[in-house]
């Protein structure tokens, strides 16, 4: 099934196009990696995927609704988005309790309300899963960059969403850290119960196992997509970042190297 859909779209921003002529798809049983140059449109995409942003042309399709006539208020709830600009709504003060509970109230901070026991059990599972029940009671500015990453993706998926969109997650993050989110990412992948998956990255390095198609963005359009196994090549990388890529593959991880 469909869950996403891009046709033909124009995203234009302060004169600037960044994204053109851009049709792509996503189905509820796909888990994407987004590859490509600084300035590609990798963020834009997700914007749009979102419903943070509308196309300047051409259609978004998300979940069914068309984003041009349906009501963003109600496709966000079933979107979840793990971004570091989304992490910068909630106040350094906030627990990481509150913080992953409050978003199934569309909320970054608690205001003293009473939350549904329903909403409280299914925040300590989410907790759980990504590592942070011990950590429930600390402030989220307290928090170190690794576990600051984990908490992104808790309150993504806090919702229950349809489609699960991460920016960078591993962004920043030292070796063991990335290595941790990898392999917790990659088993969230897996699962058949997950929900359909896109995820930006700038590093073939941080692509989990368990992901299965790639999108290769090159000046703002597509210049390759579909199953990992076919356009994740050294020559598809090497056309895309404009210098000439060898790409090495070990037991469904990547890595590259470069001449220049």
């Amino acid at each position: 099934m469909k869950v996403l859909g891009f046709s033909n779209v124009s995203f234009v921003r302060d004169g600037n196009e960044i994204l053109h002529d851009f049709s792509w798809k996503v189905s509820s049983d796909q888990r994407w990696v987004i590859l490509g140059a600084n300035g590609a449109g990798k963020t834009s995409v997700l914007e749009l995927a979102s419903g943070w942003e509308v196309p300047s042309s051409g259609s978004v399709e998300i979940l069914g609704e068309d984003l041009a006539t349906g009501d963003p208020e109600e496709l966000r709830p079933r979107v979840g988005l793990a971004s570091s600009g989304m992490t910068k709504r909630i106040p350094g003060t906030e627990t990481v309790s509150d913080a992953v509970v409050t978003a199934a109230y569309a909320a970054a901070e608690r205001r003293g309300e009473q939350f549904d026991d329903i909403d409280v059990r299914r925040a300590r599972r989410v907790l759980s899963e990504w590592r942070l029940d011990a950590l429930e009671n600390r402030t989220c500015g307290s928090l170190s960059e690794g576990e600051a990453k984990r908490l992104q993706i808790a309150r993504s998926i806090m919702t229950d969403p349809e489609l699960l969109l991460l920016d960078e997650p591993s962004a920043g993050l030292d070796l063991g850290s990335r290595e941790e989110i990898m392999q917790m990412l990659g088993y969230f992948a897996s699962n058949d119960s997950a929900p359909a998956i896109v995820m930006v990255t700038h590093h073939v390095e941080e692509i989990p196992r368990g992901f299965t198609h790639v999108l290769l963005l090159k000046d703002g359009t597509v210049f390759a997509s579909g199953p990992i196994a076919e356009v994740l090549t050294s020559e598809n990388l090497s056309s895309t970042f404009g210098v000439a890529v060898t790409l090495h593959e070990i037991d469904g991880r990547y890595s590259a190297t470069a001449s220049l």
